[in-house]
């Protein structure tokens, strides 16, 4: 009995298990991706190696996204002088990138602000609280300031409202008026004027009607680069040039 208390096991720390749990796991995947690459083809469905992922990808996915909200915080800090003024009430958003290397909490802020998707578009009133949140998610949205003409073409052409969780075009007036009538909105006159003028029953209207998914733009349009507008990249603060953007993907 002494012999078996004197030969205890040795000490493993609990970052080393870890460490060795984390490494059999990708082993695992490893081999389950070396398999599938290697016989999948034969199957009806031809596998694509290049879907394949490494060890040192996902490495570098995590470290991608570790960057990306070290520099949204950067862009948060930005004193309030570097932040233009809004010259006008009524923006107009569009989600341009992807996320591949966005962070959790990147990808939040974007949720919050209705962009799901890649060239989705949404009216926002402007205000300090969304200036706040489009200076974080910067690289991945453009935006600016809509004229008459495209708010109206964007409601018409591309323009639908949430019912049951399906999504109804805005051809009926009746739809329209059964859910914003008590607002005094029975057409959809009278939400393109609300929308444009950023009326008492913005915010009703505007959830009423879902995000805009806009068409993909043609090559070029688009150059996939994160830098500000300003600065020759896509990203950031357009201002009426924005209308230009918004003609090409309608």
């Amino acid at each position: 009995m002494a012999e078996e208390e004197g030969q205890r096991l040795p000490y493993v720390s609990e970052i080393v298990l870890k460490k060795r749990k984390i490494r059999d796991e990708l082993a695992i995947t490893r081999r389950t991706q070396l398999e599938l690459g290697k016989y999948g083809a034969k199957k009806g469905k031809k596998s694509n190696i290049s879907d394949i992922k490494r060890p040192e990808q996902f490495i570098k996915e995590f470290r991608d996204k570790e960057l990306d909200l070290i520099r949204m915080k950067q862009r948060a800090k930005r004193p309030k002088s570097m932040v233009p003024e809004p010259k006008s009430k009524l923006l107009f958003i569009i989600r341009i990138q992807g996320s591949s290397d966005m962070h959790p909490k990147t990808r939040k802020i974007l949720y919050s602000l209705r962009l799901r998707r890649v060239f989705s578009g949404v009216f926002v009133k402007a205000s300090e609280g969304v200036i706040e949140k489009l200076q974080k998610v910067e690289p991945y949205v453009t935006y600016g300031y809509p004229n008459l003409k495209n708010v109206k073409e964007l409601i018409y052409k591309k323009g639908y409202a949430r019912i049951d969780k399906k999504a109804v075009p805005l051809t009926d007036n009746n739809v329209i008026e059964q859910a914003l009538g008590k607002y005094g909105i029975i057409c959809i006159e009278d939400m393109v004027h609300e929308i444009a003028n950023v009326g008492p029953h913005f915010k009703e209207v505007n959830h009423f009607m879902g995000p805009l998914m806009l068409s993909k733009p043609e090559e070029g349009v688009i150059k996939g680069k994160k830098q500000p507008y300003k600065e020759g990249g896509d990203a950031g603060d357009r201002e009426e040039a924005i209308n230009d953007l918004i003609s090409k993907m309608n």
